[in-house]
């Protein structure tokens, strides 16, 4: 005795079978969201920049006696902190134009953000 199901119904949805290579992955979420700009990161790079030449500067004139002798204990640590705000802050500053211009091979991605929000 064969029985029929009474709960028979149809549906405009169309199945296909998966193929064998199917690795679970689907093309859209390889695909590239809008573009964010951080400009926070991008404005501390700037400050970082111009704060690390100013002090370059300054302890460039120490060095070379442009500036009083009575500072000249002062002249390594203001080359030194100098330096190490003037080159993330260059290097950040050179990724964010170049991203901005749309070169190839520089994005936004490249520069960290402090936006966790």
């Amino acid at each position: 005795m064969v029985r029929k199901d009474a709960r028979t119904h149809t549906s405009s949805a169309k199945y296909h079978r998966l193929s064998q290579e199917d690795d679970g992955f689907v093309d859209a979420q390889f695909k590239a969201g809008p573009k964010r700009i951080p400009w926070k990161a991008i404005g501390y790079a700037l400050l970082l920049f111009a704060a690390g030449t100013l002090l370059l500067i300054i302890g460039s004139l120490l060095v070379t006696g442009y500036l009083e002798e009575k500072y000249a204990d002062r002249t390594w640590p203001v080359i030194i902190l100098g330096a190490l705000m003037f080159i993330p802050g260059a290097y950040h500053s050179y990724i964010a134009y170049y991203a901005f211009k749309g070169y190839e091979g520089f994005s936004f991605d490249d520069i960290p953000s402090y936006d966790d929000d």
